[in-house]
């Protein structure tokens, strides 16, 4: 018994701008510091965890791996490119669930300070396999993640 699989690539790129009421040094701590990072970034209580690394620096990994509730396994593995302090994070990232390789995507982070703020531009360009991901749908998770950013800066924990 074989599983044909329609072998296909769509190339995108989106980019999403947040503007938060603290400043650039606050937003910077909240990306880049492990406990800060693991209060906003992942699929929250409705994923149980299995695997989750956070190394920032330049050559450095970050691994979130887990099970949605009743769902797929997902993981996340990205490797840090560049890093600017308080200004530019760009890293790579490849996305799977249950063992099938969905996408590969190249993110920038920029930060720049906006009246007594920070805005966020967040750009990502990415690969998206075999029709088992698509733009739309990474999208709407990365503003998802930013959301759960903004409400980690406006101090909301729960």
């Amino acid at each position: 018994m074989s599983s044909t699989i329609e072998r296909s690539q769509t190339h995108a790129t989106f980019v999403l701008e947040r503007t938060y009421p603290v400043r650039v040094e606050a937003v910077w701590h909240a990306l880049s510091d492990n406990a800060a990072r693991d209060q906003w970034f992942g699929g929250g209580p409705e994923f149980d965890t299995r695997e989750k690394s956070h190394e920032f620096r330049v050559g450095g990994h970050a691994v979130e791996e887990g099970q949605w509730h009743a769902g797929p396994r997902s993981r996340f593995l990205a490797t840090y490119t560049d890093i600017v302090e308080h200004q530019r994070i760009v890293f790579t990232y490849d996305m799977w669930v249950d063992d099938r390789h969905l996408s590969t995507s190249v993110t920038t982070i920029v930060l720049e300070p906006d009246g007594d703020g920070t805005r966020l531009t967040y750009t990502e360009q990415g690969v998206h396999l075999d029709g088992l991901d698509s733009v739309e749908g990474r999208e709407a998770g990365t503003r998802g993640l930013l959301d759960n950013l903004g409400a980690f800066l406006a101090g909301d924990r729960g």
